[in-house]
């Protein structure tokens, strides 16, 4: 058996992972992490960083095993939050818990882990691993985790192979009542817990007050695009053009109102508009940070809420199984989403000189730049990269 040390967040899913591990008969150790210690920008007292360390001790005691903590608080700001900020004030819409998987869960934390002898890390994370062997090496696949309700690999989908070798995920077969269950059975101070909400261990948070600590409020037009505008328009297939957004200027539409800063809203948002009256629902379908505009569009069915294919820049496209990457002007039909729980869509992955261009075999809704597009072929995480347009 393995030294294996775990995550522990506070929360049931962690928890049952450590007894899970330590009933196969791991030597297991606990970690927790503070990565967050502001609560001026959270909504709610009731999932501070204090809360999450005393059901982690909690459990730990329950279980036998012992606990550590450390503190990375600096360099989930230096690689996360100011990402986000970073990504925000330029328009796009980022998603912090796949940074805070890459950055911090599988790299500094990895790292803390090794300190204490670990030779493996695990997280209740609900997805699934597999290492087989291909042309004589070691290749470690990515998988959905069974409860399709809960499936978390895509906030994994820029992990490396070796940041995969080095974990475990005790959970991924396992359904969420049946973890509940045994974390019930077990009698473990979690089994109860609600799961935590908002941005990765910050919570649930009023996203413009959280943006405000860096980005300055400015008020600006938020402008109607009627669906007149795309008469004619989007009938190519050429990719570069086929892959682009709308580009809106302001004459294009009429103010309804005004906003207090665009890089607060994103593609796709309906609430916080604050526009009232128009039968239909308002949705944002597009923003323009140097003019401080925000183009929305009337109705759910509304032409600027989707677009048939995205393009990712070739230094922002990840291969996760690089072993199946495409050569340039090769081409896959791959299960496509472009946000966690996001019903898996079927496209078409196309490589060229410059990245990789996804085709969808219906429009998709809310594309923005800075989310994450993430492909699986048979329930296999194969790559991922950022929406660049």
């Amino acid at each position: 058996m393995a030294k294996v040390v775990i995550g522990m967040s506070g929360g049931v899913d962690s928890s049952v992972a450590a007894y899970l591990l330590k009933q196969k008969g791991h030597e297991v150790i606990g970690l927790f992490m503070k990565n967050w210690d502001d609560a001026s920008v959270t909504l709610t007292s009731s999932c501070t960083w204090e809360d999450d360390l005393m059901f982690a001790e909690m459990v730990s005691k329950k279980l036998d095993i012992p606990l550590h903590t450390v503190d990375l608080t600096k360099q989930y700001r230096q690689r996360v939050v100011d990402y986000m900020f970073a990504e925000y004030e330029r328009g796009r819409t980022p998603n912090p818990d796949v940074l805070c998987n890459r950055e911090i869960k599988f790299d500094i934390f990895i790292d803390e882990c090794l300190k204490l002898g670990a030779e493996y890390v695990a997280t209740g994370h609900y997805c699934r691993k597999e290492t087989v062997v291909i042309d004589g090496k070691e290749t470690h696949r990515l998988l959905a985790g069974a409860d399709p309700n809960k499936d978390q690999s895509y906030f994994l989908c820029q992990l490396s192979q070796n940041q995969i070798s080095k974990a475990l995920f005790p959970i991924g077969e396992l359904l969420k009542p049946e973890v509940r269950k045994i974390a019930d059975e077990q009698g473990l101070a979690t089994a109860t817990r609600k799961d935590s909400q908002g941005i990765c261990f910050v919570g649930k948070v009023d996203l413009p007050t959280f943006l405000q600590q860096k980005l300055i409020a400015k008020k600006g037009d938020i402008i109607e695009i009627s669906e007149s505008f795309y008469e004619g328009k989007k009938t190519t297939e050429d990719l570069k053009e086929l892959s682009k957004a709308y580009i809106y200027r302001r004459e294009d539409g009429k103010v309804l109102t005004q906003h207090r800063g665009a890089h607060f809203y994103t593609i796709g948002q309906r609430k916080g508009l604050n526009i009232g009256g128009t039968g239909k629902a308002m949705y944002v379908i597009a923003i323009d940070v140097h003019e401080n505009i925000v183009f929305v569009g009337r109705g759910d069915d509304h032409p600027g809420l989707y677009r048939r294919a995205l393009f990712i820049a070739k230094e922002e496209s990840h291969w996760v199984r690089p072993d199946l990457s495409l050569d340039i002007e090769h081409s896959k039909d791959f299960l496509v989403r472009i946000r966690y729980r996001q019903p898996l869509q079927n496209a078409t992955v196309i490589s060229k000189p410059e990245g990789l261009y996804i085709v969808f075999e219906k429009p998709q809704r809310g594309i923005a730049p800075g989310q994450f597009a993430a492909w699986y072929d048979q329930g296999e995480l194969i790559g991922s990269g950022v929406i660049n347009n």
